[in-house]
């Protein structure tokens, strides 16, 4: 990571003043307010003014006594007129100071004091693709929060396939022999708690009125509706086991997948078919545990399903499960799990805390931060880089890829921590 020190804290004063095409933004002490183009400056009330465009977003206080969650604001020059936006996303818990920069046009970096690598890196997006839909869903002003994320994941991977055809099996075997490197998402539903279920294990278990709102909001990869009760899986559900430094899973019929590869996220999509229809129907009717209605129905089901594998574009890969064993094997080439992998789960980051009273530049997609760290009753100068050129993802999920280390003033500090 690069960083030579524990238990430092950030510092960036109480505010930021940036805008679009200015010169590249510094800390500066008790200017007038018409100096503030193009520099980072303390302003009162622990608040930062971006301006994009024709509109000035405020980023700072309480959102919601509520809820307790960081406040946004808009100001439209073009109107005059103050706009309180529709706020979707993970959104952050209030903090003592941040910094913002605007990157590109679409989204601002925010920057935490007093944080770890965790949580240091916030992302307000004003105008992506995901905001521009938003704005068409709400008929309304829309921001989004992502939470920014230091290194990247592997890609999920979605296993798709009929009733019966042993697809529970394979992810069983998989999950005993890859421990560590797997996970499956906890997938959300209106129906109350059976006996022995629990919540958070089994399901989220949550009201129709709630669920409903976060589909409406873009938090949900798929869902549908079951016997009258909603089902679905959650984007922060697939983040929440890439943050634990695992491979989501998901076990989810084929529209589902379809639902999936619509959105936002990259994964793998393998799809699980039997040898034949005649042997898929000789294993659920093996199996004992339904009446002949219900096997009628699993089995129409499967004919729909198995019809739409070949569907342009949908599964990335189709394994014909003829033999368990041999199925397993190639699930776990196509994975790349070969014979001698290290099954050991991969150490996360080191949560240390970042240096006070920091300036940040934008160099191309990398914020050079210039910090005074105090130590032993004296200050000192410090760079670190915020390398933002592998960025992935964003609101309503993570943006992960982003990179930090310790510059080298002395050196060609913003190619790298091995330049």
């Amino acid at each position: 990571m690069g960083f030579k020190k524990d238990g430092l804290n950030l510092s960036c004063g109480t505010g930021t003043h940036t805008s679009m095409g200015e010169a590249p933004a510094f800390v500066v002490d008790d200017l007038p307010e018409s100096f503030s183009n193009g520099f980072d400056m303390k302003l009162k009330a622990n608040r930062t003014h971006t301006i994009v465009g024709n509109k000035e977003y405020v980023i700072g206080g309480i959102d919601d006594e509520s809820t307790s969650t960081i406040g946004v604001r808009i100001f439209d020059n073009s109107i005059g007129e103050w706009v309180i936006p529709t706020v979707l996303g993970t959104k952050p818990k209030p903090f003592e100071g941040h910094s913002a920069k605007l990157l590109k046009e679409d989204r601002i970096l925010v920057v935490k004091e007093n944080s770890n690598l965790d949580d240091c890196a916030w992302f307000l997006e004003v105008d992506t693709q995901f905001v521009r839909d938003q704005k068409k869903n709400f008929e309304t002003e829309v921001v989004a929060w992502s939470k920014g994320v230091i290194g990247d994941t592997e890609k999920p991977i979605v296993i798709s396939g009929p009733s019966g055809v042993g697809k529970g099996t394979l992810i069983s075997k998989l999950m005993k022999e890859f421990p560590a490197m797997f996970g499956f998402s906890v997938s959300h539903t209106t129906r109350a708690p059976r006996e022995k279920e629990t919540i958070g294990v089994h399901y989220h278990f949550t009201e129709r009125s709630v669920m409903e709102e976060e589909i409406k909001a873009g938090k949900f990869l798929e869902f549908a509706s079951v016997h009258g009760n909603l089902y679905g899986t959650s984007i922060e559900a697939v983040d929440v086991v890439a943050d634990a430094g695992k491979r989501c899973i998901l076990d989810i019929d084929v529209q589902g997948a379809r639902s999936v590869r619509a959105s936002s996220l990259e994964a793998i999509f393998i799809f699980i078919c039997p040898p034949s229809f005649e042997e898929l129907e000789e294993r659920l009717r093996a199996r004992g545990t339904e009446t002949e209605e219900q096997i009628q129905k699993r089995l129409r089901n499967a004919r729909a399903e198995l019809e739409q594998r070949n569907s342009p574009g949908l599964f990335d890969h189709i394994l014909v499960n003829d033999n368990l064993d041999t199925c397993y094997q190639s699930l776990k080439k196509l994975l790349g799990l070969n014979e001698g992998v290290d099954t050991t789960q991969k150490s996360t980051h080191k949560m240390t805390d970042l240096p006070i009273d920091h300036s940040a530049s934008n160099i191309d997609q990398k914020i050079l931060i210039n910090c005074s760290m105090a130590e032993q009753e004296k200050e000192t100068r410090n760079l670190f880089v915020l390398d933002l050129s592998s960025i992935k993802g964003g609101a309503p999920a993570r943006t992960r890829g982003l990179k930090i280390y310790a510059a080298d003033p002395s050196a060609d500090c913003i190619n790298g921590p091995n330049s």
